[in-house]
């Protein structure tokens, strides 16, 4: 089977040649047809993430293949499993843990340390074939296209594990998106799904047109210093601010929009730091929380709202498994609107 790997940090990727994975136990293997690329790929690829200060925080290897977003048609099953049979076309939970330590016992398996998510500690999707160590990790697609069904596994499953950080949304409360990428497009989705009218922002005007056409009705521009008042003033501050960037000036960005007790949810990734005076904490009484993918039961009920039909699909750009690193280059510069996918035909 042919896969890309991880050579040097920031160097291409190998396409390398090996044998097609042989199950064991209750192993499936599922042979990839679409791989969405993430930004976490970017990271994984580069080998770090900034921490601010001149630090970073190294995490890539040589010989890794990429690729968390996978959907495939199952080819192969090890003696001990049950619930997949050949021929089954499934969305793949990529999130797994030891299976053993208190955060997997706790059904947070997104969170085991090291764990085994594929594509970050264990081969991904970059590949034409997948090794998955359960068949509880598969779910069913129903009727969206295979190249979107792929995107659900981070980007869908992230949004929504964010989303229900938020609790009961009472009347009155705003909730502000920042960063209308593939994540955040997904989060627009499911927030009007579920009957909100989230405020998006953004420092591209394409991308805010994007949101509006989804049915966003406010949008604000980041990239104007006077936009977070606008928002604070128009809204008497935001209950909770979903902030799909990461970054020092969008995180400040979403601390400067938010009333007294409110919520700013942190998901993005792209790095740096953050200085806050400890006083303002308590005296403003906010919540600063980080989300991290998302757990096998958000994933179970994500899925039942896409086979549902209830969440609408975002933008999807396919490209042959061939062109992965490309389409990392491309991501990485700017230029994606959406989700690229990767499809093995």
């Amino acid at each position: 089977m042919l896969s890309f790997e991880t050579t040097t940090p920031g160097g291409p990727l190998a396409a390398v040649e090996s044998e097609i994975p042989q199950p064991q136990g209750s192993e499936v293997i599922v042979k990839m047809l679409a791989c969405g690329v993430c930004h976490s790929d970017i990271h994984m690829h580069d080998g770090v993430f900034d921490l601010g200060h001149q630090k970073q925080l190294e995490v890539g290897r040589p010989g890794m293949v990429l690729g968390h977003e996978i959907f495939g048609e199952v080819v192969a099953v090890g003696p001990e499993s049950e619930g997949a049979a050949i021929g089954d076309r499934r969305v793949v939970y990529p999130w797994i843990g030891c299976g053993e330590c208190a955060s997997c016992l706790r059904g947070d398996e997104n969170l085991c340390t090291p764990g085994r998510a594929l594509g970050i500690a264990a081969k991904g999707g970059f590949a034409e074939y997948v090794s998955v160590p359960h068949s509880r990790y598969l779910f069913d697609k129903g009727d969206v296209s295979d190249s979107l069904a792929a995107t659900y596994a981070c980007s869908g499953l992230t949004a929504y594990s964010a989303l229900n950080k938020l609790g009961e949304v009472g009347k009155g409360d705003e909730v502000v998106i920042i960063g209308a990428g593939g994540v955040g497009m997904m989060a627009i989705q499911i927030a009007l799904s579920k009957g909100l009218d989230p405020i998006v922002v953004d420092i591209d005007e394409a991308k805010l047109a994007s949101a509006k056409e989804l049915g966003v009705t406010r949008t604000f521009n980041s990239s104007d210093p006077q936009s977070g008042k606008e928002i604070r003033k128009s809204t008497g501050g935001a209950y909770a601010v979903l902030d799909f960037v990461g970054a020092e000036a969008s995180v400040n960005y979403g601390l400067g929009c938010l009333r007294k007790g409110g919520m700013i949810i942190i998901i993005g990734l792209y790095g740096g730091s953050l200085n806050i005076p400890i006083p303002f904490l308590p005296m403003n009484a906010r919540i600063i929380q980080g989300s991290y993918v998302g757990t096998l039961k958000d994933m179970g009920e994500l899925m039942e709202l896409v086979r549902a039909g209830k969440i609408d699909p975002i933008e999807i750009h396919e490209r042959p498994l061939a062109e992965a690193e490309a389409a990392l280059a491309d991501l990485k510069a700017g230029k994606v609107r959406g989700r690229q996918v990767l499809v093995n035909n």
